[in-house]
């Protein structure tokens, strides 16, 4: 036997590189010799004819490039919306999902962890159900009559069914043994979990659609690396972008398949620029075409998705608390009431920050549990009396206003640098800072409730430095005086008169102690642009001046709703930890995603109702936990035959391997290993896209296994996966198409003793 010859990325012996070369196609020429190997089964070697040959060529190409992909496709279809509507109870997420869209149709304002993308397509599926928006998705209850959530669901199960072929292709196009590309195509077709996700009002379908997409477009980039800058490669980058953006617009998980493009665009650059023979104005002109394409586009689908938000959102609602003051107040329907002009000493108001937490100044009477031991002052969102403060005289001036607190005989407005006391209002005590270190942030000094009326001292006084004016469109209030604090259009900043710090919110949030609620400190702030410095007066009332109920207040900027909306996203996101005083049955830790350790009850366990246990495949989550183990040791086998000089790869085979095994690999690695460290609950959905990535992984540990052994051993074992992944399927279909009647039927799938699906 003469010495081996390596194609793609397999080893097969001299004797049969004339099989090869007998046997390679015109179409697969540019697989290697080993796809045709494992694909002449196929041919018929007795005929000898061309134009048959060819004719023959063209029925298998149709058969399983286009009849093969549709028929899945449909078995997907069908898969997900059988007995769609049979659970006529708010299953699960749809209390959150389907209330957000319920909002685009009142054009309500609301607040959520994730971008709008996803929820405005739930939306877009409620009004094409012609629902109205009145249905308030409480959790468990009975959709009525006039609410046609199955047309609501069959929406949401489209995106859970085209991920069947664009899984396919996508395994197509990694240059998989056709088999394989039909054993992983198949696998997701009969995912449990991607089935019963997609059966209902929730974001993980769409998710997990836009993250195969963009795989799938990075993977075609791979296939078309040799006709760059070609019309056709241009449009497959163009619609990587859009894949990227509409990702990333419905969950922030989609930041983890970017990151991957990302490696996949660097790593092109780089081979890019060892070439020697590329004009340097052509390389320039590959970064400017991925820039735009990669970065530019999706940024903008993002930003756009969100003016739409904006757009649609446009009445007063439950996430008001959540933005700025010009935001809500132009709101229709806005909490914000008419109020005077001038704010002057004696007025109660509330005061808003300008920066990452754009939360109200808000006192109560518990205290520091160290530092000072003083009352808190903190920063808070919601309406709540305990936001109400008053203007003050300072300490040092030595006035007080009158025994009722009102200005009858003399009304001083607060100008640009005059010094003022703030009074809580229920508290009695003042807005108070002192050399003593602030409690989250490092660097800065505490706040504190101090004192009283009567009791304080010097280090109660701050000074007013108003730093921007915003013009009303209303041309009677479009001159106001720009010395003069006025609400809602004033921009200030408090510095304290002892200590010379800020007023400032670091964007932190104090722990349990501090009701989790926002951190104020004093801070030393070096430019006047230090937007965690400004503040506004937001609500104002004093009965000795008039409502101007005519003034019409100024527009709030895009970009500043923008960032602040997304900030407050990701607060509410860090916000998601678990609670250690109570215990959450359907949270679940990374661990027991690949182990299949726990499953998650999707809706009541009534044995009345129709129930779904959210679980992945046992076949599928098993075999390719299985497989990225044995992943590292073939590349670490590869790795070694190398450098032993026994495996000769070509710069083509290097790529083959890493778009079939280490890109779907270290893909698995960026879904699954954010949810081992963040700190954040989590649920079994969570897993949704890794397990995809490790799907993959396990398609290339197969078509390694099986690339070169015979067809007497390659064939069964092919037979037995799909005939393994069919088998368990129909054996566990239950938990995603509905479990009816008496739970004790269902016993025997508890295969482990934590599955709860049958208790």
């Amino acid at each position: 036997m003469s010495e081996a010859k390596v194609t793609g990325f397999l080893s097969i012996n001299a004797d049969d590189e004339s099989l090869c070369k007998r046997h390679v196609s015109q179409s697969d020429a540019g697989n290697g010799c080993i796809q045709d190997v494992q694909l002449n089964f196929l041919d018929d070697p007795g005929k000898n004819h061309t134009a048959k040959r060819a004719q023959q060529n063209t029925t298998l190409t149709v058969l399983r490039d286009v009849i093969g992909p549709i028929l899945l496709t449909i078995l997907s279809f069908y898969l997900r919306l059988k007995r769609i509507d049979q659970n006529n109870n708010v299953v699960w997420d749809e209390a959150h999902f389907g209330k957000f869209g319920s909002y685009y149709i009142k054009h309500e304002y609301y607040h959520d962890v994730h971008p709008p993308l996803g929820k405005m397509l739930i939306a877009l599926s409620e009004w094409i159900a012609g629902f109205d928006g009145q249905f308030d998705f409480s959790s468990n209850g009975a959709y009525p009559e006039d609410v046609n959530f199955k047309i609501m669901r069959q929406f949401n199960a489209m995106f859970g069914a085209l991920c069947t072929p664009v899984a396919f292709f996508t395994a197509k196009w990694m240059e998989f043994n056709y088999l394989t590309v039909y054993l992983i195509a198949t696998m997701v077709t009969l995912e449990h979990s991607y089935i019963v996700l997609s059966k209902f009002i929730l974001l993980d379908s769409m998710l997990l659609f836009f993250t195969l997409t963009t795989f799938a477009c990075m993977v075609k980039l791979y296939a078309l690396r040799k006709q760059q800058m070609t019309r056709k490669w241009s449009v497959w980058m163009l619609l990587t972008g859009l894949s990227i953006g509409c990702v990333c617009s419905v969950k922030w998980v989609g930041l983890f398949i970017t990151v991957i493009v990302g490696l996949y665009t660097c790593l092109e650059l780089f081979k890019l620029y060892c070439d020697n023979g590329l004009h340097r104005l052509k390389y320039y002109k590959h970064w400017l075409i991925r820039i735009i394409n990669l970065i530019v586009i999706p940024f903008l689908i993002y930003l756009y998705c969100f003016k739409i938000h904006f757009v649609l959102l446009y009445k007063s609602g439950t996430g008001d608390s959540t933005t700025n003051t010009l935001f809500q107040v132009n709101l229709e329907g806005t909490q914000i009431e008419a109020s005077p002009r001038d704010v002057v000493y004696g007025s109660e108001l509330t005061i808003r920050s300008h920066g990452l937490s754009p939360n109200l100044l808000h006192s109560h009477v518990q205290l520091y549990p160290d530092g000072s031991g003083q009352r808190q002052v903190t920063g808070y969102g919601f309406a709540d009396s305990n936001n109400i403060w008053k203007f003050e005289f300072s300490r040092s001036s030595g006035l007080q206003l009158h025994q009722n607190g009102n200005l009858s005989d003399r009304i001083i407005p607060i100008t640009d640098g005059v010094e003022v006391r703030l009074r809580h209002k229920n508290t009695e005590s003042s807005l108070h800072s002192h050399d003593v270190p602030s409690h989250v942030s490092r660097g800065n000094f505490e706040v504190s409730g101090y004192g009283s009326q009567s009791v304080g001292d010097e280090k109660d006084d701050w000074i007013v430095e108003i730093v921007k004016q915003v013009n009303s469109p209303n041309p009677v209030y479009a001159n106001e005086d720009p010395d003069i604090l006025h609400p809602v259009s004033t921009f200030f900043r408090l510095r304290h008169k002892v200590l010379g710090c800020y007023l400032a919110s670091t964007g932190l949030t104090y722990p349990a102690w501090g009701f989790k609620q926002a951190e104020i400190v004093c801070k030393d702030s070096w430019s006047h642009r230090d937007k965690s410095t400004w503040w506004n007066v937001e609500d104002h009332w004093n009965s000795n001046l008039e409502t101007a109920d005519d003034y019409i207040p100024p527009k709030s900027n895009f970009w500043t709703d923008f960032i602040l909306t997304n900030f407050a996203m990701a607060s509410s996101n860090s916000a998601l930890v678990p609670d250690e005083d109570k215990y959450d049955s359907l949270s679940s830790n990374a661990w027991e995603w690949p182990t299949l350790h726990k499953g998650l009850r999707m809706c009541s366990w009534a044995g009345y109702t129709t129930r779904y246990y959210l679980m992945g495949s046992p076949f599928n989550t098993w075999a390719s936990t299985a497989s990225l183990i044995i992943f590292p040791f073939i590349i670490l086998s590869l790795l070694y035959r190398w450098r032993r000089q026994k495996l000769h790869l070509s710069e083509d085979q290097i790529w083959r391997v890493a778009i079939q095994g280490v890109f779907p690999f270290i893909s698995w690695m960026s879904h699954y290993l954010p949810f081992v460290m963040m700190g954040r609950v989590t649920y079994v959905h969570h897993y949704v896209p890794a397990l995809y990535f490790a799907i993959l992984v396990f398609g290339f540990v197969v078509d390694f296994a099986l690339g070169r052994v015979h067809w007497i051993i390659k064939y069964p074992a092919y037979l037995s996966l799909f005939g393994s992944c069919i088998y368990v399927y129909n054996l566990f279909a239950p938990i995603c198409q509905g479990m009816n009647g008496d739970k004790a039927e269902y016993l025997p799938l508890e295969w482990l003793s934590t599955w709860d699906m049958a208790a």
